[in-house]
């Protein structure tokens, strides 16, 4: 039951489309959660409503894989079973704990918003509530009032947001068809009254698991009479060159990103009961192979970095008065925060 895939005209070079019927949004609602009835992964975080786990969880999937995120969940929370106790616990220990799930600032920003969750007494309920603590966008603002609260409310994430435009208004590459706005205003229709829990959980499934970027499987899909995608997402994701079809990348080893990395993981693996710091002069070999005295200046730009991100603390060492030790920089010495 494909509804008429021409759009009716061009709004801030997106095109524009009839509101969706009735007759079809009940039609995606009714194949979508029979499909997840029949896929849904058996996943820790949905086994639970409690709002702190439900951030965690959704915190360490952004950017990281499910398969990789469930065992640091299931550590992280062993350390850290109640905001309050993230909120009271050592930064230093929670980067530690996030070693190998990348993009670290999660971590620091997560503790941040559980210090605030702390000092406001307890949760906000509401998307608009929750985008008041620190470190919450409006996706992590919508899952957590939903899965959290059962919350009937829309969100999108990069795999809900793909589903969502290809069942309504087409393939999404090369390029969108319809604006941010519209593919949320669509998704808002979407979510089953009383149901927006298992809702958003489903669609989340089918982006990741069924209706995927690269490999659409659209010759099995329950949805297939629905989409407007259909079948012309097989022959353009066939037709795009190959650097097209998967986005290229900066190439991580060597970024400003990589070095942060390795800083952190030295760091880390200086015991927490002695870390007064480590030099620069001696942390830069740990870093970056063929570390001279030249390379001290980037290093500092490195840990400066990571310092105003609150993944590390950078103390200059006091030197006795000595006009002749002036002309050299001031050492400095570089830890996880406490």
């Amino acid at each position: 039951m494909t509804e008429s895939p021409a759009g009716e005209g061009k709004a801030n070079g997106y095109l524009t489309f009839p509101p969706p019927t009735a007759e079809w949004v009940e039609a995606v609602r009714r194949g979508l959660l029979t499909w997840y009835h029949d896929n849904a992964r058996d996943l820790p975080w949905r086994h639970t409503r409690d709002p702190y786990r439900v951030l965690v969880s959704e915190v360490m999937l952004q950017q990281t894989q499910v398969d990789r995120v469930i065992p640091y969940y299931e550590a992280f929370l062993a350390r850290f079973p109640t905001v309050e106790s993230l909120a009271a616990g050592p930064t230093s220990e929670v980067i530690r704990l996030w070693a190998g799930l990348g993009y670290n600032r999660r971590a620091v920003n997560l503790q941040r918003t559980a210090q605030a969750v702390v000092e406001r007494g307890g949760w906000p309920t509401d998307p608009e509530g929750l985008r008041t603590l620190p470190g919450i966008g409006p996706y992590t603002a919508g899952a957590v009032a939903c899965f959290a609260f059962e919350q009937d409310v829309a969100f999108v994430d990069t795999n809900m947001r793909r589903v969502v435009h290809r069942l309504r208004f087409g393939p999404d590459l090369p390029a969108p068809l319809a604006s941010e706005r519209a593919v949320l205003e669509v998704a808002e229709r979407l979510v089953p009254p009383g149901s927006g829990w298992e809702w958003n959980q489903a669609l989340i499934e089918f982006g990741a698991l069924h209706c995927t970027a690269r490999k659409p499987a659209c010759v099995v899909c329950p949805l297939q009479r629905s989409c407007r995608a259909y079948p012309a997402i097989q022959s353009i994701v066939a037709a795009l060159p190959r650097g097209v079809r998967k986005k290229r990348e900066t190439p991580f080893e060597g970024s400003n990103r990589y070095y942060r990395g390795r800083v952190l993981d030295a760091l880390r693996s200086i015991p927490a009961e002695t870390d007064a710091g480590i030099d620069l002069r001696q942390l830069g070999p740990k870093v970056r192979e063929g570390f001279a005295e030249a390379d001290v200046p980037w290093l500092r730009g490195v840990v400066d970095g990571l310092a105003r991100d609150g993944l590390a603390v950078v103390a200059e060492e006091r030197l006795p008065y000595d006009a002749s030790a002036a002309s050299g920089p001031t050492p400095a010495k570089v830890r996880l925060p406490d």
